[in-house]
């Protein structure tokens, strides 16, 4: 008995030692460095996953209750079908202003280890932060709608949206024509939207570069905002009309300020007797412009830009480099033009097609 237990541990040495060999201690791969570089390829891209395991995107836009971040997601859906493969997570902040929330929600999703995230930021330098934590963990992210106090190409890989700065400029030159085009004439007040969102920030600059081209109008900008929603947009409203009397003309940058205000200038009266030129489209806002109550909207193409949101983030996982700055257009409607088959597109954009709602 002695003999064969000293036989079993000669036998239990012999067999440590070749799994020794084989696997040597201290020789453990170390992992790689997290990738930093959006350009580079990601260390998430296709070719480390299994062949049925499909990609994971998420779109994360500024809120999810206007019709606006719905056609967004409809664009969205769009590129994830024609790519197929693709789980596409809709998912952001119910209000505008919920900085929080949003940066919360984009640190959940590089935990998660999703594969790209098509980001709207609501704040050009809170997000920041969790844009540039995505990258260097490998996860590449592309801004859409809203610009970020970061480098694209290098914190991002490409920004997809609106020339803001433009639309402010259509808006102005619609807005100086309906009062007199060289002879134009008038006082003209802007409500802004909201303190940190970039898009808007340049469609007001825009604006206010251009309105003050027209040397007969009195540009009024006391630096007003109206919030996230409809009804604090109405309430911002309502006050600076109570302290603005006599205007010829009023722009608002979006599409909550410009339904807000326009439920003011109806509780004053005012709506068809003041010039009024806004921003994006909604039902209530395109029956407005109808009835003769809006003098134009400047509308941006959402299903586009979620569209090529989504597919550029695709085009990077797959390899392809594209472009770090992408317009997605804009143009001015008006009740003259509203009904052609290009504006109607605009206009009311088939996301339901793509949401099924």
């Amino acid at each position: 008995m002695k003999r064969r237990s000293i036989l079993a541990s000669l036998a239990l040495v012999g067999l440590c030692a070749v799994l020794g060999a084989a696997f040597p201690a201290g020789c453990e791969k170390e992992p790689a460095p997290a990738n930093s570089d959006p350009a580079a390829k990601p260390t998430g891209n296709p070719s480390d996953k299994p062949a049925d395991k499909p990609l994971r995107i998420a779109l994360v836009p500024k809120g999810t209750t206007h019709e606006f971040w719905k056609s967004i997601h409809a664009g969205g859906v769009k590129a994830a079908k024609e790519a197929g493969n693709v789980e596409l997570t809709f998912r952001g902040p119910e209000r505008e202003d919920d900085r929080e929330q949003q940066v919360s929600l984009v640190q959940n999703l590089v935990s998660s280890k999703y594969d790209a995230i098509v980001l709207a930021p609501l704040d050009d330098k809170a997000l920041v932060g969790p844009v540039k934590d995505a990258t260097a963990a490998g996860i590449p992210v592309v801004i859409i709608d809203s610009g970020l106090q970061a480098d694209a190409g290098k914190d991002f890989v490409s920004f997809v949206a609106t020339d803001n700065y433009k639309g402010g400029q259509l808006a102005a030159q619609r807005m100086i024509k309906s009062l007199g085009g060289d002879a134009a004439k008038g006082r003209v007040l802007m409500l802004r939207y909201q303190e940190g969102s970039a898009s808007t920030a340049q469609r007001e600059q825009g604006f206010a570069d251009a309105i003050a081209k027209a040397k007969g109008i009195t540009f009024i900008d006391p630096k007003r905002y109206a919030g996230a929603t409809r009804a604090t947009a109405q309430e911002a409203a309502e006050n600076l009309l109570a302290s603005n009397a006599d205007l010829q003309g009023v722009y608002c940058p979006n599409e909550s300020s410009t339904f807000g205000m326009l439920l003011a200038l109806r509780s004053r009266t005012l709506a068809g007797k003041v010039n009024f030129v806004g921003f994006d489209s909604s039902e209530g806002l395109v029956q407005a412009m109808s009835a003769g109550e809006i003098d134009g909207l400047v509308v941006q193409n959402p299903m586009r830009m979620g569209y090529l949101g989504v597919k550029t983030a695709l085009d990077h996982l797959h390899g392809t480099k594209g472009e770090t700055s992408i317009d997605t257009g804009c143009a001015l409607v008006t009740k003259d033009n509203m009904n052609s088959p290009e504006m109607k597109e605009v206009l009311a954009p088939d996301f339901k097609k793509y949401l099924g709602e």
